[in-house]
């Protein structure tokens, strides 16, 4: 989902909510929360009968790799050429793994990267046994995110720590109206920081959703980063497969402002070997360039 979602329905919180987030702007707490995620609206597409060509990852190189700098990129966002080369992971998992097909938890989409075909729909979708938070395709996964969620969510349980799936995914057809409805209430250029176009969103894929923590508490908001699912979510997630896919200050190289609810799926391996070595960002960890824009 995106923040301030209400701006585009039209409900009287949108104001309420417009409000909220200028005093959070003026008081300096933080940047603004512009996501990729977008309202959950029942629309359903067809599936694509389009074949799929997964392209395989090339091999690391087996020269060590040196763990990227912690730090926060600055505002102009680092050169591509200083993203670091795949990683040492890459050889030990499958080679049918890809970084363009959509069946593949591999896949890189951002504003540089869109699914193909446009209109992708997982033929997997399952809804996971976990607490929900919405119903009807928003409450679906893929079978592999879907199996990794129970695992994940069981383990925060026994923790205590309370994780609901806030928005899971979204099809084409979903994505065409609430980006068009953006497009409608302020501008395609304001647009393209709240919600991503048509076929570039990661909820298509079925490899990503957003989590709340059962009680509403700062859902889709900067401060649900201090929230207890949030900050489980972050330092347990890898060992489920989950990273963080928009962190705080990596906007010049993902594309998306700070988003701590929204996790994506990309193997326990992968996770786990990006959460080791310190690197922030998938483009990263796989060697494509940043995506602060549409080209």
């Amino acid at each position: 989902m995106c923040y301030d979602c209400a701006a585009v329905k039209g409900t009287p919180s949108a104001e309420t909510s417009r409000r909220s987030f200028t005093r959070f702007l003026a008081a300096g707490a933080g940047l603004t929360v512009l996501t990729a995620c977008t309202p959950d609206v029942p629309s359903q597409v067809a599936p694509s009968s389009s074949a799929t060509t997964a392209t395989s990852v090339t091999s690391a190189s087996s020269s060590p790799v040196a763990a990227p700098t912690t730090e926060s990129p600055t505002p102009a966002g680092p050169s591509p050429t200083q993203l670091p080369a795949p990683p040492s992971a890459a050889a030990a998992l499958p080679r049918k793994s890809s970084l363009t097909d959509p069946a593949s938890p591999w896949l890189v989409v951002n504003k540089h990267r869109p699914l193909a075909p446009a209109d992708y729909m997982p033929a997997d979708l399952v809804q996971p046994n976990i607490a929900l938070a919405v119903s009807g395709e928003a409450a679906l996964l893929n079978s592999t995110t879907a199996a990794a969620a129970e695992t994940m969510f069981a383990a925060a349980a026994q923790e205590g720590v309370a994780m609901t799936l806030a928005s899971g995914y979204r099809s084409y057809g979903t994505q065409v109206s609430t980006y068009a409805g953006y497009v409608a209430a302020r501008g395609q250029a304001d647009a393209d920081t709240a919600s991503a176009r048509p076929g570039y969103s990661e909820h298509q894929t079925g490899w990503a959703f957003d989590i709340g923590d059962g009680g509403g508490a700062c859902s889709f908001q900067p401060c649900f980063a201090e929230q207890p699912a949030a900050v489980w979510a972050k330092a347990n997630g890898h060992r489920f497969g989950f990273v963080v896919r928009y962190p705080w200050m990596f906007h010049p190289i993902t594309g998306y402002y700070y988003e701590p609810w929204h996790l994506r799926y990309i193997g326990v391996e992968a996770a786990t070997d990006m959460s080791n070595r310190g690197i922030n960002t998938v483009e990263e960890y796989f060697g494509v360039e940043a995506a602060p824009g549409y080209p």
